[in-house]
């Protein structure tokens, strides 16, 4: 299977089990919503895409510490970026792999998923009112609803991966491998 036709698969795949898990587990009938969040799992299947921001020497920055620091250096339209950027990531971590948060916490085990969340949800709430630069860019309004709704999108984020682990149908594994 060629890169584009199994990025194709991918997406479909991702983009059903969003839809069964949210419309009709959940309840959640909101497809800009759920499509920003099947984009999100497909964007991120590739580590690059989660580690995409970059500090002065060019290092990825990987702490979400950094990652708002590095937001609160930019204006306009990169600001708004970054803090999209920040959402994501929370949202990402706190709904796919809570358990990487859990297990790299130690002790504070609630503490690092809780701070995630916590800048998560502003960290949406911040982007959507920035400006976008291009009208293709996620509409505030979706990002409001994704900073509102952060613990119930992760709730469901942890229902798809679920779904996916059970299913029969699984996601080309030469992509995910790439």
């Amino acid at each position: 299977m060629r890169s584009g036709e199994s990025s194709t698969t991918l997406r479909r795949f991702f983009a059903g089990l969003a839809e069964s898990t949210f419309q009709t587990r959940l309840g959640v009938v909101d497809p800009p919503l759920v499509d920003y969040l099947s984009d999100m799992l497909l964007r991120f299947v590739r580590c690059e895409a989660i580690f995409r921001v970059r500090n002065l020497q060019g290092r990825p920055i990987r702490e979400l510490s950094e990652l708002l620091c590095e937001a609160n250096e930019r204006v306009g339209a990169a600001r708004r970026a970054v803090y999209r950027h920040v959402g994501d990531v929370a949202l990402f971590w706190t709904g796919v792999f809570p358990e990487s948060l859990r297990r790299r916490s130690g002790s504070a085990l609630w503490d690092r998923y809780g701070d995630y969340c916590a800048q998560g949800k502003r960290s949406y709430l911040l982007a959507a009112t920035i400006e976008p630069h291009e009208k293709e860019d996620t509409p505030g309004e979706v990002l409001t609803r994704l900073g509102s709704q952060f613990e119930l999108c992760a709730y469901g984020l942890r229902e798809v991966r679920r779904q996916w682990e059970e299913s029969d149908e699984q996601p080309p594994t030469a992509f995910l491998i790439n």
